[in-house]
């Protein structure tokens, strides 16, 4: 695009998205008008989901296209400060805005990890692969891989490995939205994710790269805002100070103070919290023994357990003043007992390392690495470092982020593209550790030491999307609230920080609009990669490098609509926390891309066998790992050196640089063709024609 036209572009964008960003503005403080005059709350989430939604339908539609340049890579005329934006909206998922500050809530200074592996990935992104794949031009991660290293081999590797980070990945981000579409709708989680998936699809259906890419950048705006706005406002209500960085530390200090008394049980308070968790400390050793003897008796103690459990609820049929809680309670757990010994090993050791966390004093949540012995300190450190690692690899590995680089105009763009997305990136990643420990603080402060007869409303509100997500259960039957006595999920916390904190009900819509908007903008470009590998990499540069623009794409929409169904279908399964499956998607990336594209800019030996080698190994290591090690499989083979699932990236990486060069340095050199592919991307001066080829 010709500089003067280009310009225009950009003055043009700004203008638009001014007036979008003030209009969206306006839109809160009018659903905020309404609450005062008693609106419903049901009405006024309805109207916040239903308003935001349609916009993005109606952006989808307006960005509609059958050219493959935009449909593909938005025309490459997407400018470096709204790619950026796009990027930072593609990058900040469900796992960043609804799973980031629950983890830092749960684990304090070690889910710093998290944080420092995101953010540090991108200066990876800058330094490494973003410029240089931008000069490459192309479509796809998958293009790099079939041109450098030469034949569909490493192509279809790339497309396996894309496809399945992605489609990891994107499980977690619909997740998300079956989460929120369930609480402020009131439809069964099941039916939430269905009703959701369709909000992903118009986007990404209609427009393809074009569509997402304006869309990404409309979801930003609202999710940077739905995000600050409960920090702030929490901030100046426990210290006055709107900068919620700096109020951390005055926060974190009465936090710690209230860890303090809740530890010590010569207080009142102290003392409730030991006796409940005494009582979870006699459960821990009643689960030890259960699963001690089911390693004992297999199938037979287990169908005797079952007997003991029919026998317990036909007992309480049989009264005619039976307590109706009791009875569902008996109910419950025969329904939920399990099928088989493997089932029961699963279920019955999570429920012993849940009684065993209960059970332990209240980790400070500013001491690193906590642990009551070295060998538990120890385990934590090794398992921050490893994930920092996967995180920050990964992050310069995942085909999704890479696909952005493909939009932006030149190199030059593509630098400042990355420059920008960490901007708004960081905008986010500085806030939620101060967002963690507010959260705390009132949980501690107003929650602990309330009564179980006043519970507020969003207690059993979110218990009726997820127990595991949020459940208070009286064990000592005292009436009163403990710390121990309450779960909260992880996912929970960014959601439900504006009812716990008792903040007007249009910032409880608005963050749900939020984490929406962060869940729809990742999915839109998960499974547009997804859709992309198969239609450009595996139709068109495989099966038929004849196909019309029009077949390709609708191949590539018809394959978008069959993996969003499918992604549906295991998300409805819960197969993980959206944590946990956002990290294994890294571990997987860093393990698959990271060595092959790094390698591929840097080093011209590298040639195909080395590529195949290198991938092969280092996805099968991180794949392995993780099905013999995450309990969902119910394989629960030991950790290697402690190392958890989520960072299996950690055995793979070096696995995969190993095959690329080993495989490299055992077969031919690659063609002076494709080394001189390689000077070209490489050096910002070099021309491909000057070593026979074409520019």
């Amino acid at each position: 695009m010709a500089a003067p036209v280009q310009s225009q572009f950009v003055s043009q964008l700004k203008r638009y998205y001014a007036l979008y960003t003030g209009g969206f503005i306006g839109f809160v403080v009018m659903l905020a008008i309404l609450e005062q005059m008693g609106v419903p709350n049901k009405i006024l989430g309805y109207i916040f989901l239903g308003v935001t939604v349609s916009l993005y339908a109606g952006i989808g539609i307006l960005s509609r296209t059958s050219d493959v340049a935009e449909y593909y890579v938005a025309g490459r005329r997407v400018p470096a400060f709204f790619n950026g934006m796009a990027t930072g909206a593609d990058w900040m998922s469900a796992a960043s805005f609804i799973g980031l500050a629950g983890t830092l809530y749960l684990s304090g200074y070690d889910g710093l990890a998290f944080v420092m592996g995101w953010t540090g990935g991108y200066c990876l992104v800058a330094l490494l692969l973003a410029p240089y794949l931008r000069k490459f031009g192309q479509y796809t991660i998958p293009d790099f891989l079939g041109a450098r290293y030469g034949g569909s081999v490493p192509r279809s590797i790339g497309v396996f490995a894309a496809i399945l980070c992605s489609f990891t990945y994107v499980i977690a981000q619909i997740y998300g939205v079956g989460l929120i579409v369930s609480r402020f709708t009131g439809l069964d989680f099941g039916v939430g994710v269905f009703v959701g998936l369709g909000s992903i699809l118009v986007c990404s259906f209609l427009g393809g790269m074009r569509a997402v890419t304006w869309t990404q950048v409309a979801q930003y705006v609202i999710l940077i805002v739905a995000y600050l706005i409960p920090v702030i406002w929490l901030s100046v209500k426990h210290t006055g100070n709107p900068v919620p960085q700096v109020a951390y530390g005055y926060v974190l200090q009465q936090v710690t103070a209230r860890e303090n008394v809740l530890n010590d049980s010569a207080t009142p308070e102290g003392a409730r919290e030991a006796e409940v968790r005494s009582i979870f400390k006699q459960k821990q050793e009643q689960g030890e023994a259960k699963l001690k003897a089911l390693e004992t008796g297999g199938a037979s103690y287990l169908a005797a357990e079952k007997a003991k459990l029919i026998q317990t609820a036909n007992m309480l049929k049989a009264k005619h003043d039976v307590d109706p809680n009791a009875l569902a309670t008996a109910e419950n757990a025969l329904a939920e007992f399990p099928k088989d010994v493997a089932s029961a090993r699963t279920a019955w050791r999570a429920a012993v390392e849940a009684d065993k966390a209960k059970a332990a004093p209240i980790t400070a949540h500013a001491e690193p690495f906590a642990g009551q012995d070295e060998a538990t300190r120890d385990k934590k450190r090794k398992n921050f470092l490893a994930l920092v690692l996967c995180l920050m690899v990964g992050t310069a590995a995942l085909p999704h982020i890479l696909m952005r680089f493909y939009t932006t105009p030149s190199v030059k763009e593509a630098r400042m593209s990355v420059f920008w997305s960490l901007v708004f990136i960081t905008l986010l990643y500085i806030t939620a550790p101060a967002l963690a420990v507010l959260a705390k603080y009132d949980v501690y402060t107003l929650l602990v030491g309330s009564s179980f007869s006043e519970l507020p409303s969003w207690v059993s509100a979110w218990a009726a999307v997820d127990k595991t997500l949020m459940s208070v259960t009286d064990i000592n039957k005292d009436g009163i609230v403990q710390l121990a006595e309450i779960t909260i999920g992880g996912d929970l916390i960014m959601l439900a920080t504006p009812e716990i904190a008792g903040l007007p009900y249009v910032v409880t819509a608005l963050v749900a609009a939020g984490g929406l908007a962060a869940a729809l903008s990742t999915a839109d470009g998960l499974m547009l990669t997804i859709a992309n590998s198969l239609s450009h990499d595996v139709y068109y540069k495989m099966i038929d490098p004849r196909a019309a623009t029009r077949r390709r794409l609708i191949i590539s929409k018809a394959l978008l609509l069959v993996v969003a169904v499918f992604a549906a279908y295991i998300t409805s399964l819960k197969p993980g926390d959206i944590l946990f499956l956002v990290g294994a998607a890294f571990s997987l990336a860093a393990s698959a891309f990271f060595p092959a594209l790094a390698l591929g800019v840097f080093w011209k030996r590298a040639n195909k066998m080395g590529a195949i080698v290198g991938m092969v190994s280092g996805l099968g290591t991180c794949m392995v790992y993780m099905y013999i090690t995450y309990p969902f499989f119910g394989v629960n083979a030991p950790l290697w050196w402690d190392i958890n699932p989520i960072s299996a990236g950690i055995f793979g990486m070096p696995v995969g640089f190993v095959g690329v060069i080993v495989g490299s340095l055992l077969t031919a050199a690659p063609s002076k063709e494709i080394q001189a592919m390689v000077d070209h991307v490489r050096y910002p001066s070099m021309r491909l024609d000057n070593f026979g080829g074409k520019n």
